[in-house]
């Protein structure tokens, strides 16, 4: 009994909806993987040859600099240590975790930890393959950073906890305005968190916007899996 009330828990819990709803969620799912990965190869391509794209680095960096202040600073110094280690993967385990041993079924939860990491490892490995600078140490506002600048692993870890958050705990909600809006304050997490490390001087704005590609497209691949493993038709017969 013990062993089948386990399996129970890891059941996943489907979705009965109309058909053309499982199109609509295949086809966000699939632009969601095909822009933001296009997008990426061109900011990759880019970076690596020192393109137009990353010539806008620079002068954003100095723009950052103009408008510092004491206040600015402490934001988003919070902010880069709260999506950084080692505050951030207790925050994420505790999360999920949580949301496991709370949920009816921990299918969504670990699909949450599953697309996180999924994300913060392929940014490791771009990083590591990359190899892009840092801004200068000079600039950096608490303490010096000597690892690979691109993409941002802060940034990335932000934004796919965030937009998978968003997605899996509000796609369920009957009210689509409730899903927007989630999506709404996940943007606005997202920005925070890359100006913040663009603003502290740690990465360069092509950095962030790399890391949020890579964020978009792990959302896109989550909703197809989810999609194909929980969604039924219902019958309209």
């Amino acid at each position: 009994m013990a062993l089948r009330g386990l399996h129970e828990r890891f059941i996943v819990e489907e979705r009965v909806v109309a058909a053309p709803v499982r199109r609509r969620l295949y086809l966000i799912a699939t632009v969601l993987v095909i822009v933001p990965l296009g997008a990426f190869v061109v900011i990759l391509i880019d970076v690596l040859r020192g393109g137009e794209l990353s010539s806008i680095d620079a002068p954003v960096q100095a723009w950052l600099n103009s408008v510092q202040s004491e206040f600015l600073t402490a934001t988003m110094t919070g902010l880069s240590v709260l999506f950084g280690p080692p505050i951030f993967p207790i925050v994420a385990l505790v999360l999920v975790l949580g949301w496991v041993f709370t949920a009816r079924h921990a299918w969504r939860p670990l699909l949450l930890a599953g697309g996180t990491l999924v994300a913060i490892v392929g940014v490791r490995l771009i990083a590591e393959l990359v190899g892009r600078a840092r801004p200068p140490v000079r600039g950096m506002l608490i303490g010096p950073e000597l690892s690979e600048s691109f993409p941002s692993g802060h940034v990335v870890g932000a934004a796919a906890i965030m937009l998978l958050t968003a997605y899996l705990v509000f796609s369920r909600r009957r009210n689509p305005r409730t899903a927007v809006a989630a999506f709404v304050v996940a943007s606005l997490g997202i920005v925070a968190t890359a100006a913040s490390r663009v603003y502290l001087g740690y990465h360069w704005a092509t950095d962030a916007a790399g890391a949020v590609c890579i964020a978009l497209i792990v959302l896109g691949f989550v909703i197809v899996i989810d999609t194909h493993r929980t969604v039924r038709v219902a019958d309209s017969g």
